[in-house]
């Protein structure tokens, strides 16, 4: 078995290694990374300039593009064969309810499911304990699942773990999306030259975060499992708008 790697905390982040050190006893891993951290990237190619393609020491492949970059170079150019599966992460947080629309994890997990490959982005919850062996265990778990039963329908999956020892663990939980509150404001700071400059503030709290949701299970100490799809469209409100337009019959 083939697994592609990819990540948006750069070729260089702990939980990268620890993934691939982890799986590499079960698969092939090839790893094709970010050069730098892009969290927050989501899904954006580059299309104005070209990538830059290097191998680092450790055997890692580093992009100088977005994680979308990677995956899509990779599967695209790169490999002679495609993989039988892509995985993005060991992110280093969580990437659940609204934050999936913006995670660089996330994105580089779609670019693969577009691609027609099954994908599984994974993030640890986490509260700076650093507990990726826990979340290599439980992608392990599930590319063996996968080995031993492969989807029968495309598939893209957000894991999220938390970040508590793996005996710790409470179970798994096939989960939808919460939602969070609104983001706190921008932070207004000033450059050593008196410039006037704004740091993003941090993701508001969990708002729906009942049973049900990946917020719940991770609360819980139990790993969240959310299948992702890719169409925004929101289907109940169509009548409606060809009704407010006079489109209707």
């Amino acid at each position: 078995m083939r697994i592609l790697l990819s990540n948006d905390d750069g070729y260089f982040a702990p939980g990268l290694a620890c993934l691939a050190e982890t799986l590499s006893s079960i698969a092939d891993i090839i790893v094709v990374a970010p050069e730098r951290d892009r969290s927050g990237a989501s899904n954006s190619l580059t299309l104005d300039r070209p990538l830059s393609f290097r191998k680092s020491h450790n055997g890692f492949y580093y992009v100088n593009g977005t994680p979308t970059d990677c995956v899509h170079l990779a599967v695209t150019g790169m490999l002679d064969d495609l993989p039988d599966m892509i995985i993005s992460g060991i992110n280093d947080g969580a990437n659940m309810g609204d934050d999936t629309i913006y995670s660089g994890t996330v994105a580089a997990a779609t670019e693969g499911f577009l691609l027609g490959i099954p994908s599984i982005a994974v993030s640890l919850v986490s509260v700076s304990n650093g507990n990726f062996s826990t979340a290599a265990n439980v992608t392990l778990n599930m590319v063996k699942q996968f080995m031993k039963e492969k989807f029968h329908v495309p598939i893209l999956l957000n894991i999220n773990v938390p970040d508590v020892p793996q005996e710790q663990l409470q179970g798994l939980d096939v989960t939808r999306l919460g939602r969070r509150h609104k983001a706190e404001g921008v932070i207004k700071s000033h450059t050593p030259r008196g410039n006037i400059v704004f740091w993003v503030g941090a993701a508001g709290a969990a708002q729906d975060a009942g049973e049900g949701t990946d917020f719940f299970s991770v609360q819980n100490n139990r790993v969240s499992v959310t299948p992702l799809q890719i169409d925004l469209t929101r289907y109940d409100q169509i009548e409606y708008l060809k009704d407010w337009l006079g489109l209707s019959c």
